[in-house]
């Protein structure tokens, strides 16, 4: 069973900047589509970014582009959403999912396109 540990949620401000990590133990994270999705309180589950396997190519929701910027250290087996300038409307449970095949980061990623799922870190935005 994989297991995908995310940490770095917490209380952040308007405007203040957090880094959120994601890291397995028992596997490389290299050449894995490493996504990142939030899920706000009553809705949806959505990507926010996203870093290809099989390019490393991105993908940012239109809501984040610009603040977030999803990154790989691969001789430390993280992957990285730096989140800058955020906005309340970033609240939310955060969770790094994982998809082995090369998937090609997209707009159209949905949460069942991942097989693999963290517990989720909690980020709460509050001046």
């Amino acid at each position: 069973q994989v297991h995908l540990v995310e940490s770095g949620g917490g209380l952040v401000q308007p405007g203040g900047s957090l880094r959120l990590s994601c890291t397995a133990s028992e596997f490389s994270l290299e050449e894995n589509t490493i996504a990142w999705f939030r899920q706000a309180p009553g809705k949806q589950r959505e990507a926010v970014s996203c870093i290809s396997g099989y390019d490393d190519s991105t993908y940012y929701a239109d809501s984040v582009k610009g603040r977030f910027t999803i990154s790989r250290d691969n001789a430390k087996n993280f992957v990285y959403p730096q989140m800058n300038n955020v906005k309340p409307e970033d609240a939310g449970d955060y969770y790094c999912a994982q998809e082995t095949r090369f998937l090609i980061c997209a707009p159209n990623i949905i949460p069942a396109d991942f097989p693999s799922w963290g517990q989720g870190t909690q980020v709460t935005v509050s001046s």
